[in-house]
Parts: C-alpha cells; sequence; structure tokens
C-alpha cells in the first residue's frame, strides 16, 4: 500500500507538540521502538517502512509483527522514509499510533517513582524514562515545563519503554496533592546532597530531578524532602541529568530507601 500525501503530511506534523497533542497520536521510529510500542499493545494508526527495513536487524521480524498484528502498512523508498523521519539514520520503520493514557492516580506511600521537574532535554528525558522502566519503577510525572516524553526524539531515547511505563503529565500542585499523608518521602537530586547509599529505610519515594540549568523549582523544594547526591571522587565537576538520575535510580533501587 502506497502512502497518501494526507498521511505524510501527519507525520511530518506530528513532529511538533501542539499537534502531536491534538492529534493524540505519537510517532516512534526504529525497529526497536517500534516493537516495544507493538509489544505494549498500542493502538496503532498506520506503519511506514522502506526496503531499508529489511537489512536492519530484526527488520524482518518487525515487518512480520506489523503484518500479523494487521497493522495499515505502507511501502515507501528509503529517500521518502528519509525525508519523513526525525533522525539522521533512519532504520526503515515509523509507526503512527495513539498516545497511550496513564493511569497513574494518588500515589501509594510504598511506591517508588521519578519526578521531572522542567526537564527539557528530550535525549535526558528518555534516557530517564528508560531507566524508571529498567528499574521498576511504579510511574513516571512529568510536570509542567518538561519536554514532550511522547515526542519522538524522547521515545526514540527511551528505547520504546516510554510504552512500558506510560507517564504521567501534572501541575506542581496536582503532583503535590496526590502525595499521601505520610510514608512517600520526597528525594531531590542535588550536587551538594546527602549520598544516596546512606539513605535506608521501609518506605516509598519519589526522586525529584530538576532542569539542567536551575535545578527544581522553589515549590517543590518547600515541600520538604531529602536532597540527595552520586558521589565523585574524580575531577569531574556535575554529570548530566540522565546520567545522574539513572545512577540514583539503581542506588534506591537496590534496597528501600526513604527520605528524612
Amino acid at each position: 500500500m502506497t502512502l497518501s500525501q494526507r498521511r505524510a503530511a501527519l507525520v511530518r506534523r506530528l513532529r511538533k507538540r501542539r499537534t502531536r497533542e491534538r492529534e493524540a497520536s505519537v510517532l516512534v521510529e526504529g525497529v526497536r521502538a517500534v516493537g516495544e510500542a507493538l509489544g505494549a499493545r498500542v493502538a496503532a494508526r498506520f506503519a511506514v517502512v522502506s526496503p531499508k527495513l529489511a537489512a536492519s536487524s530484526g527488520g524482518g521480524a518487525l515487518r512480520d509483527l506489523l503484518a500479523h498484528r494487521g497493522v495499515e502498512t505502507h511501502s515507501v523508498d528509503d529517500a521518502e522514509l528519509a525525508d519523513l523521519s526525525d533522525t539522521e539514520h533512519p532504520q526503515g520503520v515509523l509507526l503512527v499510533c495513539e498516545e497511550p493514557a496513564s493511569s497513574l492516580g494518588v500515589l501509594s506511600s510504598e511506591g517508588r517513582y521519578l519526578v521531572l521537574d522542567a526537564v527539557q532535554d528530550p535525549g535526558n528525558a528518555g534516557t530517564l524514562v528508560r531507566a524508571a522502566a529498567a528499574f521498576g519503577l511504579d510511574g513516571v510525572i512529568a510536570l509542567e515545563g518538561t519536554v514532550d516524553l511522547w515526542g519522538a526524539k524522547a521515545v526514540r531515547a527511551s528505547a520504546g519503554m516510554v510504552f512500558r511505563i506510560a507517564p504521567a503529565s501534572m501541575t506542581v500542585g496536582e503532583f503535590l496533592d496526590r502525595m499521601p499523608n505520610d510514608g512517600l518521602g520526597i528525594l531531590i537530586a542535588d550536587a551538594r546532597g546527602r549520598d544516596v547509599a546512606e539513605l535506608v529505610g521501609n518506605g516509598g519515594w519519589a526522586l525529584v530531578l530538576g532542569n539542567e540549568g536551575s535545578g527544581p523549582r522553589t515549590e517543590v523544594t518547600r515541600a520538604g524532602g531529602e536532597r540527595v547526591s552520586v558521589p565523585m571522587p574524580g575531577p569531574a565537576e556535575s554529570l548530566n541529568v540522565g546520567m545522574a538520575g539513572a545512577i540514583l535510580l539503581y542506588a534506591l533501587t537496590r534496597e528501600t530507601v526513604v527520605g528524612g
């Protein structure tokens, strides 16, 4: 099935957050990310494939899976798919699917959550979502000002793991309102904070990672909580938020940890 101009125009429009949100659709690129989306049973609208898919690792199996699932699939040449793609080196497949809804409601006092407070780089944000899924967290929360976690670059950076742990978007007020009265500690990533390895306890936690330049906003810091850090005995002054967050999540999930 060839790709219509209407479908091609939709793919291009989905690169913009406002259009993507209006269409309630997600553009997924690459063999791994598309495979994860299908594995999470997303509602697929259509796929676009090119001959390059057959040369990609796992490409043949993915083409078979698209057919098995009955996904409407359009064939184009490699040049046309490259023109549609949001990445420099496309792997021969794009998928347009419905944006999954988050089921995250009131936060559990025993839960483990990642909170992104105006993290703006899609690579960092996607890496953190991937880490949250890898370490078995109960949810990811994107506060206002955070990059679109369903944008093509963030989805790609998450290696499709965003479909396994569908994030919730909230204002700071909504996040604080959903916090239980006790039992769930707020942990704030801060290079000057306490060594995260020292915080061992028996409760849930919500790890807040702030904006790359300015850190967490005042409303979050005023809510209290323990500031935690990754000790760095070497000459580096800091880590980027994606790397620091992944290390903190590893440390926090090795044992049950709370702030305070």
